[in-house]
């Protein structure tokens, strides 16, 4: 990277180095077109000179334009990370390394309008976020890929197999994801209420610096009696929610909301685990992956007692080893 000249460049890497260097003092991170063109026209940008494993980042550029940030460590079978709102790849860091330092090659991407990626005004919506997740696996030419979502990047895992497929896909894991309904309606009394939706709305509008770090409390149980507080992992999830923009931030809440994945779960034709916390004060197991594990043939689901939403930070090593050996098995 030293020995680039400006000239050498790409508009990614100048992207990336901005983002790098605004990072510190940056601010942080869920609805309705549809992806102009196909996820094959997409385009991948590494640094010059750079090979497959040699350079952790870059960027796809989608059909209709848009820079998607990801990171690609690590050689082997891939695994590709869907992180939650408003956060970004960096939430999966601990699981990347965890497996990378197995022999696997591990991916994320942030998500469009969250993190180091572009801020669009416009396909801020599901459809968007599976064709772009379609984007970065076919210009990385992943296959045999073990796709793990989490809460909102469950929805996106969900949703491109519903568009695209599993041709590509060897697993999947679903960990403390909405689907298949978030909302509360008379087919799903066990959703939680729209004035809860429009609450999450009007909060991220209004101070969402203020309301992100409200928020750490529930989604990683931080309120439960006996819970110890790790303002460090507040912290984080503060700063890779203020690299996001408002606008993206704002239409995604719909997505995670109101949008019904049960056509894409019953899609799903690979071996699958769904993993969710008991105690999750985020997204209610009896709305989500109580009945995810009934729709996905032959699911098999995990209930960590006592769990938050937040459980891959909380409780890293089992959720490590179950992900591990399932991926394995």
């Amino acid at each position: 990277m030293m020995s680039q000249t400006a000239a050498d460049m790409t508009e990614p890497t100048r992207r990336t180095l901005l983002t790098s260097s605004l990072g510190i003092a940056g601010g942080l991170g869920i609805a309705g077109a549809v992806l102009a063109g196909s996820p094959a026209n997409a385009e991948v940008s590494r640094p010059a000179g750079s090979q497959r494993g040699a350079r952790p980042t870059g960027h796809i550029t989608t059909a209709d334009g848009t820079h998607i940030f990801y990171k690609d460590w690590g050689q082997g079978q891939p695994v590709l990370f869907s992180h939650g709102w408003p956060l970004t790849a960096d939430a999966w860091d601990s699981q990347m390394q965890f497996l990378g330092m197995r022999g696997y090659r591990v991916i994320a991407h942030d998500r469009r309008s969250h993190g180091r990626s572009d801020q669009t005004w416009d396909g801020n919506d599901m459809d968007h976020y599976a064709d772009d997740l379609a984007a970065v696996i076919e210009a990385l030419d992943l296959r045999n890929l073990v796709l793990v979502g989490h809460s909102t990047g469950g929805g996106e895992v969900a949703h491109y197999i519903g568009r695209h497929g599993t041709g590509r896909i060897a697993k999947v894991v679903l960990l403390g994801a909405v689907p298949p309904l978030m909302l509360k309606t008379a087919a799903n009394p066990e959703g939680l209420p729209m004035s809860v939706f429009d609450g999450i709305r009007k909060n991220t509008f209004e101070n969402r610096s203020q309301f992100f770090k409200d928020l750490t409390t529930p989604f990683y149980g931080f309120n439960r009696p006996g819970a110890t507080v790790n303002e460090g992992l507040r912290d984080s999830f503060w700063l890779q929610g203020m690299m996001g923009g408002l606008k993206g931030q704002y239409d995604c809440i719909k997505q995670f909301s109101e949008v019904d994945y049960t056509p894409d779960l019953q899609r799903i034709d690979r071996p699958t685990l769904v993993v969710h916390g008991d105690a999750d004060q985020i997204v209610p197991i009896g709305a989500s992956a109580l009945k995810t594990a009934e729709i996905v043939k032959g699911a098999t689901l995990k209930v960590y007692p006592g769990a938050p939403h937040g459980l891959a930070q909380t409780m890293t090593d089992r959720f490590n080893e179950d992900l591990l050996a399932f991926i394995k098995a």
